[in-house]
């Protein structure tokens, strides 16, 4: 009797295991989850923990054992997303920025945005100059622990806040000076209003950025916004494209394009490579999902996409969800008391220190201008509790907002200095390292990008609100932003060699498939193998037949062909 309780409780534990999610404020919220669950019932567990109504703006995210990330799809079973052993550790994070955050109903939703924005500003994600970064700071003060009291805030308060990865002591002192005379008086829910409507305001808001390399091997990130797609060097965003202007999203092993229509008479297709073919259809599936909730009007509009050409279509995959226009709607009809907040502003956290931390770890010499150094260790210890995507790494150029000494922002011993009109949060080191095999970009059938499909006569002006794919000049020393050459190529000849490369391929496919019957013919009439399917076959009227009447007489001919062959060489 004993042993079959047993056992039974071992089936039990068989049918189930335990799943734990970390929040945006760092607290963890543990479930036991049956092993056919989908991702669904996981996800409205979490939402209903929390609160949340307005949760299309919201996924789960998780990390393989290769280290890559990926949203946990709520169609499928959790199980089969994840490539290892239970218990399983995720993490809740915004998938798909507002844009504007000011139109969300619920003040609890708000506040959730506000921690996830919170987090990119602290791992180098959300990208501003110094006045924006003291605003962004102090904003952030207020809602956490409210009006400046000298009698609880001694001078140098705000050092002991870890807002970026890294700062000034003049940064310090204007976040201060913000916080004491500009802001009193601010409910939390005012603060983290103005805090989303000054991030929202910025260019790399809503970034989650993905490392790669262009075609000539410098380093980029490529991320997905509200307003469209962008690309990022440095601390620059040398491309943007609308939603509307993107036409189609592919990717072939580590190799992305992006293919768009800039003006209606010019058409473009940007090229970059992926550190590994996984980290590029992970960045194929943002893309799409990212398209299909900001671009279509209803759901029923999205298609089933394909990550590759006519005959052979590669990945096939298709957005579930609801898109934002309809999740905007559904949340007009919420009609409920606001529910209360509980805000964990003073909760130590892994990845967002606050007050109760103490000062900051790295040491810091008083001068002027202050340099800080997060060591390596430290930033892949952030980036392991982040649960987001990479942070963006500064590469040090004549343009660029940070000025690096000695081994500079690349994650070596040296320390890296801001100028006083400018802050770069991007210091941070790659969990993925992108390769440097260049042979892996010597295989890619586009050798350029982004790459002009149509001529054109010139290039046109990157602005600082809306920055274009760049055309390159064909002489002399190439610019930051012309890293890449002009090939001429009308829209025709694209397709016209897309299709072949198709027909190709299907050739290629059929001949193997006709050789592959011709063994399995030469199998079934040549060989002594006795096993029981082919005895079965032979025994059939039909092979009997194709055997004495078409089979056996073909095998003379060629016979009878061979020694003629045969015998006029051996004469000659």
């Amino acid at each position: 009797m004993l042993s079959r309780l047993m056992s039974g409780s071992d089936r039990t534990l068989d049918r189930e295991f335990n799943c734990t999610v970390r929040l945006l404020d760092d607290s963890e919220y543990t479930c036991t989850v049956q092993r056919d669950a989908k991702g669904q019932w996981l996800f409205e567990q979490v939402c209903h923990y929390l609160n949340l109504l307005e949760k299309d703006y919201f996924g789960i995210r998780f990390v393989d054992p290769d280290k890559q990330r990926h949203w946990l799809e709520f169609s499928k079973p959790i199980t089969k997303q994840m490539r290892s052993q239970p218990p399983y550790t995720m993490c809740l994070r915004v998938k798909f920025y507002p844009p504007d955050p000011a139109a969300l109903k619920e003040d609890i939703t708000r506040y959730h945005v506000f921690l996830q924005i919170k987090r990119d500003l602290y791992h180098g994600r959300l990208l501003c100059k110094s006045s924006d970064a003291a605003a962004l700071a102090a904003f952030i003060l207020q809602a956490e622990i409210g009006d400046y009291d000298p009698g609880k805030h001694p001078e140098g308060y705000s050092s002991k806040f870890q807002f970026f990865p890294k700062h000034s002591e003049r940064l310090e002192r204007r976040i201060a000076e913000i916080h004491k005379s500009e802001l009193t008086g601010q409910s939390p829910e005012t603060s983290e209003m103005n805090f989303l409507r000054k991030a929202q305001s910025l260019e790399t808001y809503g970034v989650d950025p993905h490392p790669c390399k262009d075609v000539s091997g410098n380093a980029a990130f490529l991320a997905f916004t509200p307003f469209g797609f962008v690309v990022l060097q440095g601390n620059r965003r040398i491309h943007f494209l609308k939603w509307n202007e993107v036409t189609k999203l592919k990717f072939e092993g580590k190799t992305f394009h992006i293919y768009a229509t800039y003006q209606e008479d010019q058409k473009i297709i940007l090229t970059y490579f992926a550190p590994t073919p996984e980290a590029c259809k992970h960045l194929w599936k943002c893309g799409v999902e990212n398209q299909a909730f900001y671009q279509f009007e209803k759901s029923s509009q999205v298609r089933t996409v394909s990550s590759s050409n006519l005959f052979f279509k590669g990945s096939r995959f298709r957005y579930s969800g609801k898109v934002a226009k309809e999740v905007m709607e559904q949340s007009a009809k919420i009609r409920r008391e606001p529910p209360e907040i509980h805000r964990a502003g003073m909760v130590p956290s892994r990845s967002c220190p606050s007050i109760t931390h103490g000062p900051r770890q790295s040491s810091v010499p008083r001068t002027r201008r202050r340099a800080v150094h997060i060591s390596i260790m430290e930033g892949l210890e952030s980036l392991r509790d982040s649960g987001h995507s990479t942070p963006v790494r500064s590469v040090s150029n004549g343009n660029s907002f940070l000025r690096s000494h000695g081994n500079g922002a690349e994650g070596g011993s040296g320390t890296a200095e801001f100028s006083d009109d400018s802050y770069n949060p991007s210091d941070s080191v790659l969990p993925t390292p992108v390769s440097n095999d260049p042979s892996d970009q010597a295989q890619v059938r586009h050798t350029n990008g982004p790459r002009r499909i149509q001529d054109e006569g010139g290039t046109e002006p990157c602005t600082q609100n809306q920055a274009r794919p760049q055309a390159v000049k064909p002489k002399g020393k190439r610019s930051h932003l012309e890293k890449t050459r002009v090939t001429q190529h009308g829209p025709e000849e694209e397709g016209v060699n897309d299709f072949i490369c198709s027909l190709a391929r299907l050739f290629l496919v059929t001949l193997a498939l006709l050789f592959a019957l011709l063994i399995l013919l030469i199998v079934l009439t040549e060989s002594e193998l006795d096993l029981a399917l082919l005895r079965d076959i032979r025994r059939t009227p039909e092979f009997q037949q194709f055997h004495y009447e078409y089979f056996c007489p073909l095998r003379r001919w060629l016979a009878c062909k061979l020694r003629w062959m045969g015998g006029n060489l051996i004469n000659k």
